[in-house]
């Protein structure tokens, strides 16, 4: 089986032409792609960071660096709870409720133009597929080889 021919690869090929679209448009407006996703994923009321890992599936030690570097920008900031100090809330400042909008805007217009290439049949059975790889993924368990002896 060749390196780029297998599942993973057109997954990861396709993810990474989508995630560079991304980047390109959002460093126009001054962040990256990372960035705008967990802009979009904080709320008014504030989002506690361990959900904010939770909905983007960021690993928090990246988390962490994107969380610092749009402190830095201006774009949020960070509340200890009263309640628990070791809860930390992120809210968004002023511009960063700009640059959310942004950045919904930007993923709404980039997913309606992919819808628009679609027929309703493609698209069902595109999230099919994608349904139907998570779903084995998650059950795949790794043979283990047997070593020789």
């Amino acid at each position: 089986m060749s390196q780029n021919n297998t599942i993973d690869y057109f997954l990861k090929a396709a993810w990474q032409n989508v995630a560079n679209k991304y980047n390109n448009i959002a460093t126009q407006f001054g962040f990256t792609q990372a960035a705008g996703y967990i802009l979009i994923n904080i709320h008014k009321d504030g989002t506690p960071v361990s959900q904010i890992a939770n909905s983007t599936g960021v690993k928090t030690t990246s988390l962490s660096r994107v969380l610092i570097n749009l402190e830095s920008l201006g774009f949020i900031y960070r509340e200890a709870c009263v309640v628990d100090k070791r809860s930390v809330k992120v809210f968004l400042t002023p511009l960063g409720v700009e640059k959310r909008k942004i950045a919904k805007d930007v993923v709404k217009g980039f997913n309606e133009y992919l819808d628009a290439q679609f027929t309703d049949r493609e698209r069902q059975q595109l999230a099919n597929m994608l349904n139907k790889i998570s779903d084995i993924a998650n059950k795949y368990e790794p043979q283990t080889v047997l070593e020789e002896k």
